[in-house]
């Protein structure tokens, strides 16, 4: 773990097997942290924070600019260890998150210098009122396994550039990851204490984080389960939460299908199905279910190739960890249960060096009542759902609880924008795949849905690190 500038075993000395999904190898041995590291880790952040703090944004600017560089010399080592750790493919996903990581550090360094405050009039003849941004001290910061280098930045990043320090427990399964990406944080030599890292399980050290009086804002990005417990365990603190999704991808009858059909391709399997915007339900007019079905199951046969993700021509590796390939199971099985039909795909493919390989599938007819419909699956399934109108599409995705993203194909762009206005979801994306997102832009959930509270995404998750003062000058 990396505590105040410092490398150091778990206090207690436990460690846990870390083991790769794409080849079922021991990668090595990782601390297993508690709340006694974790409290550590917390002092140490508070002990930086003063002068971390009084550092100008410009200084700060340059150390962020220094850990990007470090992040592009070590780019081959990090795609590597993201490929072993967490399944991705190397060439087809492994480097373009790496290179996503360093636009992260480099955005949130430039957006820090770009944090200002508001100089509104005073009541009172003879005074200024000044509205200063000051960071709020110490954030705690938890994120997934499904992006271990980027989430992470989106957070981190921007936690940094406006002033305050970090500690951050990543999710145990990508835990090599997070160590990677300490280290070039750690050659980029910031100040000690002002980024943490203690890895270990959730519910220890990431609930000490969360509730901890040491931490003065709480970041987190996974799950609507785990982002509930956090918030129980953060209330009355700052929080950013970006949780699950369920968002519908919309295919109308007068659609371009192969548009839509290269959309549905992003938003199904990109990494492997393993996003919060991923298609988990697509959503397809009855005049056109029929063809789309089709061209995109001839389309996966195609282009979509489960495999060893070292191999350049995979562009789909293994799932990460079993629990979601058991979800995978549960829900196609369900989805077949109550009628739907296999187009492609449909089962695990032992063929590999683990269990964790799910290929690519394709299921028409399914209800929209069934488990794939209805939770967040987090697998490489496309569950195509009938329709018979845009007021359909719409009652359908305000139906589900979730609220963060949703995607509609249709050559009328009134049809496009009516739909926008009014789904319950924090972004919406028209003739584009839901995957589909930019990095500067404000991202997350709808109030009153289970998809969180707050925006990461360029500077917006500043907004919740910063507060203001206000400063009355006579």
């Amino acid at each position: 773990m990396f505590v105040d500038g410092a490398w150091i075993p778990a206090r207690s000395q436990a460690t846990t097997e870390a083991t790769s999904p794409a080849t079922g190898e021991t990668l090595g041995r990782v601390p297993e942290g508690d709340r006694d590291d974790a409290r550590a880790a917390i002092a140490a952040a508070r002990s930086a924070a003063g002068a971390w703090a009084r550092l100008t944004a410009f200084e700060r600017a340059a150390l962020l600019h220094r850990v990007g560089d470090v992040i592009e010399a070590r780019r081959d080592e990090l795609a590597r260890t993201l490929t072993l750790d967490q399944g991705k493919p190397l060439r087809a996903e492994a480097y373009d998150e790496v290179d996503e990581l360093v636009a992260y550090w480099r955005m949130a360094a430039e957006d820090g210098k770009r944090l200002g405050g508001l100089l509104p009039n005073s009541s009172s003849p003879g005074k200024r009122a000044l509205l200063i941004r000051r960071p709020r001290g110490v954030v705690g910061v938890i994120t997934p396994w499904n992006w271990p280098y980027t989430m992470p930045a989106e957070l981190i990043a921007p936690a940094l550039a406006s002033g305050n320090t970090v500690v951050w427990t990543p999710a145990p399964s990508t835990s090599v990851a997070a160590i990677a990406l300490a280290a070039c944080v750690a050659e980029a030599d910031l100040p000690p204490g002002v980024l943490n890292l203690v890895t270990g399980p959730g519910p220890v050290v990431g609930d000490e984080i969360a509730r901890n009086p040491g931490t003065d804002a709480v970041a987190f990005i996974g799950s609507t389960a785990t982002g509930r417990l956090v918030a129980a365990a953060a209330a009355g603190k700052a929080t950013l939460l970006e949780m699950g999704g369920n968002g519908p991808v919309v295919v109308l009858d007068d659609a371009d299908l192969d548009r839509a059909v290269e959309g549905a391709l992003a938003a199904c399997f990109l990494c492997a199905g393993q996003s919060c915007t991923a298609g988990e339900r697509l959503l397809v007019h009855e005049a056109v279910r029929a063809e789309f079905a089709g061209r995109l199951a001839a389309a996966v046969r195609s282009s979509v190739r489960l495999g060893d993700p070292f191999d350049d021509a995979t562009t789909m590796g293994p799932l990460n960890n079993a629990g979601v390939a058991a979800k995978m199971d549960a829900h196609v099985a369900d989805a077949v249960a109550r009628g739907a039909s296999i187009l492609t795909g449909g089962r695990r493919d032992d063929s590999f060096k683990t269990d964790l390989y799910w290929p690519p599938t394709v299921l028409d007819g399914v209800p929209r009542d069934a488990l794939v419909a209805t939770e967040e699956t987090f697998g490489p399934v496309a569950p195509i759902v009938g329709i018979t109108s845009l007021d359909e599409a719409i009652e359908l995705t305000n139906a589900s609880r979730y609220g963060l993203l949703a995607a509609i194909y249709t050559a009328d762009l009134s049809k496009g924008l009516a739909f926008a206005d009014a789904a319950r979801a924090g972004w919406v994306n028209i003739n584009e795949s839901s995957n589909y997102w930019e990095s500067h832009l404000p991202f997350g959930g709808r109030s009153g849905s289970d998809s969180g509270l707050g925006r990461v995404g360029g500077a917006h998750p500043m907004e919740a690190f910063t507060e203001l003062q206000t400063v009355i000058i006579s």
